[in-house]
């Protein structure tokens, strides 16, 4: 058997916060994305207001409201400031706080935006990680000259997979909602004109609802760069938030969709 450096840009035990999940293969020797010190992760688009929670009721087109009295809490610090204060929302809703020794803490709520919005997309940068890689090596197996991604990585996973699956969905709703307007502005830093970013949470975790259940062992194989890509075609085109999911065992694969539903009956509109 072998072994491989791999990338655990998880989202899924932060679900709690931003609700969704991810990880991506990294070549042999990649390097954990360094976190910026001075600035939250770069946008390429240019800052625009942010639809106000207090008003979403009224605003147009917002299909998931959160109800004002839930995103009122003046008690909550402001955005650049609040990196203490998710942090610690963050550990209380898990039982083994050790899983988070992964997360990149500095601007921790626009890092979260960032991931979630680009769950749904083939190819995500570094710069746009919350997270870094998961201790350990990622393990593909060898047959024929094929090599296959090997099941005992679930092993890895088991840790992250449990404290999602574990923690209470009304919990984490309410954690949510009560820094819902911190998500709202981060997701207004890259300019989204009139988004709403529980709009678009609900839309994610349909994306990742919807993830393919293949059978049978998964191919690989390196691409010029080293790094391990599905042979199956169609498999290497999904998102890299059906990736996250195809990559679990069918097991823990079911037991996250089941909690991504619980989360979107707490946070959704029918």
């Amino acid at each position: 058997m072998q072994s491989r450096q791999a990338g655990w840009p998880w989202l899924l035990v932060l679900v709690a916060v931003a609700g969704a999940g991810w990880w991506l293969l990294r070549p042999q020797d990649a390097a954990p994305p360094a976190p910026t010190p001075a600035s939250a992760p770069a946008s390429t688009q240019t800052p625009a207001a942010g639809v106000d929670p207090v008003a979403a009721d009224e605003a147009p087109g917002i299909q998931h409201p959160i109800e004002p009295a839930a995103a009122a809490d003046e008690a909550i610090p402001a955005l650049g400031d609040s990196d203490a204060a998710a942090w610690e929302a963050i550990a209380g809703l898990v039982d083994d706080p050790s899983v988070l020794g992964v997360i990149l803490r500095e601007h921790l709520v626009q890092r979260l935006v960032v991931m979630v919005d680009n769950l749904t997309e083939p190819r995500v940068t570094t710069r746009a990680l919350a997270m870094q890689p998961l201790p350990g090596a990622f393990a593909v197996r060898e047959e024929q000259g094929v090599q296959f991604i090997d099941a005992g990585n679930a092993q890895r996973y088991a840790p992250y997979v449990a404290a999602f699956t574990q923690a209470d969905p009304g919990r984490i709703a309410s954690v949510y909602r009560r820094f819902y307007p911190l998500f709202q502005g981060a997701y207004a830093e890259l300019g989204r004109p009139d988004a709403y970013f529980n709009d678009r949470l609900v839309q994610v975790i349909d994306h990742l609802l919807q993830a393919p259940e293949p059978e049978g062992p998964l191919a690989v194989a390196p691409d010029q760069r080293g790094k391990l890509r599905f042979v199956d075609p169609a498999l290497e085109s999904l998102s890299v938030g059906h990736k996250a999911l195809v990559r679990l065992s069918p097991e823990q694969r079911s037991a996250v969709k089941q909690q991504l539903r619980a989360l979107r009956g707490a946070l959704a509109r029918g």
